[in-house]
């Protein structure tokens, strides 16, 4: 049946470039407001900047090492990938550049946008000069290329202004980096948003800066490097911490071949023959924008705007909401007591970060075993974890120092926590360990208590605000069992590990869900599979998929980035249909539901259906049995499936049509969860409004609580049987 993939099947590299193309639609969608669609243009940059960075550069690494094997899905080699990649590419900018100009000019009549040199005033000339001579000059590193000078090597994603210098009858090149320590743009004197960004202000000073040479072809420029390094790529001692090898690779990473050129202006040619022939480019990879090349200084940008101007040119405010309600005992003895389920970002991460604030204090706690793949800079996380380890607890941490581009910041909270007295884990030299599970440990009047808390999305407190996640938190006996055997074969080495409830990888969840898949194909045209991921690449996967949809069993796919099933194809997929959601918020959730009713299978945790998830990443995905949280999932589901505002139908033919309105009024999922999640707050406020005030007995525990923290000074005080199994 493999041969017969190429029928229903689509490359994935294009597909991820599809999917980069629907977040640029959403920067063109008049419908959004004007600095949120200028957002949605620095995420496109930053998306493509990474493709290029790391599945650009690893089909060259395929290249180099004379691959020509074809890709199991098209049969396409890496060098036809690349033909193809760099094809599609081309549009993609122009594209971009069109949206980010119009967008400037209608953000120019609220006065927030970046102006070109030659719009200046020449006041603001003069004050932009003495700005450059006073603030930027004197930081520059300016080099000339000559047989002296040699050409500079060029980092990755650094930007660079050059030029062709004259004196007398010698022309040579110049090159001034734009040093990463400046801010990316300055910001005009006067009313309103107005700035340039750094490199216009450097080149166009260019004659201060290189002052006995005529300046000529001025340009800024900037470098994408292969930066797919892999810490298995290299063999390294067994007895070196895994820590100084990862430092090791980061450096590499810097020096890696070039992938892509990108220029501000058209290239003079005697500049582009010495940039070609200095970074091994061929003209297919240089590309020409008129948007700029870094674009990180949107982000800020956003929180500069007055509040007034705010509500026309931003997304109307929302907060994640504190659902839950309050309990006297605070969120650990809430969760000893029944299931919780967090929807992030419509609800708060809060209650999770206060169960491990209180498991840090509790005397009843023996130990906190969590899994760490990304964190934000900041991690109130690692204080209560680092806390809970200077109050003696035992604290377990299996950080996963491969996190890509947040290798530098898991060394650095490895660091911390380890000071404090955790034990930290790094997983396995092959396999990333990619899993989102805490256990809590504690002493029960029979023994130990576990609570155990399974996502789909990282313990990161600041894209819990951005992305879309579940998050389940449940005292059940048996699902805590699974969690204390799974940190035991974390630490042992061990990836075969048996599990009762946990579908785990990379030898456990593809198995299930295929035997899931079997399941529903045998019900004919009474089964019915619903999943929501992020991609979608296993071919075995696709494959069961095929045979369900053939068997006549209804598949409904939510799949936000990559798609390599092709839904509706006759004899393969007829029964198949694809929705793919791109707004406001990232779509992050896994979710796997098989049958319908009450004997329905309802999965959710941390893999998406790429091969990397389920056979090279150690990743965990719970049942949900609670049956009011199994229905809260099945309604998320359906409100997507519903969506006409965002969502969008791959075709059998690899394209995407926007979801038109029927009968009904239209649905955006994204807005009606945060309204719900808002109704449910307001709720949990009434509740806690109509509830009596404390107990003596309660006011007695809340005195011992606090006796407790004071003895511990180190925790800052902010600071039905189960029905089914993985068994077929």
């Amino acid at each position: 049946m493999r041969g017969e993939l190429r029928h229903y099947t689509q490359n994935r590299e294009l597909s991820w470039l599809a999917f980069n193309d629907r977040v640029l639609d959403e920067a063109a969608d008049p419908s959004v407001p004007l600095l949120e669609r200028l957002k949605f243009v620095a995420i496109f940059t930053s998306n493509l900047d990474e493709f290029f960075m790391i599945r650009v550069g690893s089909l060259y690494d395929i290249v180099s090492m004379g691959g020509k094997a074809g890709d199991s899905r098209t049969g396409m080699t890496a060098r036809e990938q690349l033909e193809h990649i760099y094809e599609a590419v081309g549009p993609l900018y122009r594209k971009r550049d069109q949206i980010f100009q119009e967008l400037e000019r209608e953000l120019s009549a609220y006065g927030v946008c970046g102006v070109e040199f030659g719009e200046l005033e020449p006041r603001e000339r003069k004050w932009i000069r003495n700005y450059f001579k006073t603030q930027v000059l004197p930081v520059l590193s300016p080099q000339i290329v000559d047989a002296n000078h040699p050409f500079p090597h060029l980092q990755n994603k650094e930007l660079y202004v050059v030029a062709n210098l004259r004196r007398k009858d010698r022309v040579m090149m110049g090159i001034v980096p734009v040093p990463s320590m400046l801010p990316q743009v300055v910001d005009l004197p006067g009313g309103g948003l107005r700035f340039l960004r750094m490199e216009q202000v450097i080149l166009e000073h260019l004659e201060l800066v290189f002052e006995q040479y005529t300046v000529s072809d001025r340009n800024c420029i900037c470098v994408t490097r292969n930066a797919d390094i892999s810490p298995d790529d290299e063999m390294f001692d067994v007895e070196e911490d895994f820590r100084c090898h990862m430092k090791k690779l980061l450096h590499k990473r810097r020096r890696m071949a070039a992938v892509r050129l990108e220029a501000a202006f058209p290239l003079e040619k005697k500049l582009e023959d010495v940039l070609t022939r200095r970074c091994h480019v061929g003209k297919h990879q240089i590309f020409r924008t008129a948007a700029p090349m870094k674009m990180e200084y949107v982000f800020p940008l956003l929180s500069k705007v007055p509040p007034a101007l705010g509500q026309t040119l931003l997304y109307p405010p929302f907060a994640p909401q504190a659902v839950l309600p309050a309990h006297q005992g605070g969120m650990l003895r809430l969760a000893r007591k029944r299931d919780l389920l967090l929807s992030y970002p419509y609800e708060s991460m809060e209650p999770f970060l206060q169960l491990i604030r209180d498991a840090s204090t509790d005397p009843d706690v023996l130990s906190i075993k969590i899994t760490i793949y990304r964190l934000a800079k900041k991690a109130r996380l690692v204080e209560y974890l680092c806390a809970a380890a200077e109050n003696g607890k035992e604290v377990v941490a299996v950080i996963e120092l491969r996190a890509r581009f947040d290798e530098q910041n898991n060394i650095d909270w490895s660091e911390r926590l380890e000071e404090a007295g955790c034990r930290i884990i790094y997983g396995f030299e092959t396999y990333k360990v990619h899993a989102k599970v805490c256990l809590i440990t504690m002493r029960g009047k029979g023994g130990v208590q576990y609570v155990t808390q399974i996502g789909t999305g990282n313990y990161n407190e600041k894209t819990a605000a951005q992305y879309t996640d579940l998050s389940l938190i449940t005292p059940d006996a048996g699902i805590g069992t699974d969690a204390a055997s799974f940190f035991k074969n974390m630490s042992i080495g061990n990836l075969e590990g048996e599990y009762r409830h946990f579908l785990v990888s990379p030898v456990g969840f593809k198995r299930t869900i295929l035997d899931r898949m079997a399941e529903e194909e045998r019900k004919g045209s009474g089964g019915h599979i619903v999943i929501k991921c992020n991609s979608i690449t296993d071919c075995d996967l696709i494959e069961g998929l095929s045979r369900a949809s053939r068997a006549g069993v209804r598949i409904e796919l939510i799949i936000r980035g990559i798609c390599c099933i092709l839904p509706g194809v006759p004899g393969y997929t007829e029964h198949i249909s694809v929705t793919s959601l791109v707004g406001r918020y990232l779509e992050h959730a896994r979710i796997y539901a098989f049958g319908d009713g009450p004997e329905r299978k309802l999965y959710i945790g941390s893999a998406d259906m790429m091969t990397r998830n389920t056979e090279r990443r150690v990743e965990v995905v719970t049942p949900v049995y609670d049956p009011a949280l199994k229905k809260r999932v099945e309604e998320l589901l359906e409100i997507q499936l519903q969506d006409t505002v965002k969502a969008r139908w791959l075709l059998s033919d690899g394209t995407y049509l926007k979801k038109q309105r029927g009968e009904g009024p239209e649905v955006c999922a994204q807005e009606q969860l945060m309204k719900e999640a808002a109704d449910r707050a307001g709720a949990a406020r009434e509740a806690a409004q109509k509830r009596p005030g404390p107990t003596i007995r309660g006011l007695l525990r809340a005195v011992l609580g606090w006796l407790w923290r004071k003895r511990c000074p180190a925790c800052p005080a902010e600071k039905q049987q189960r029905q089914f199994s993985n068994e077929p």
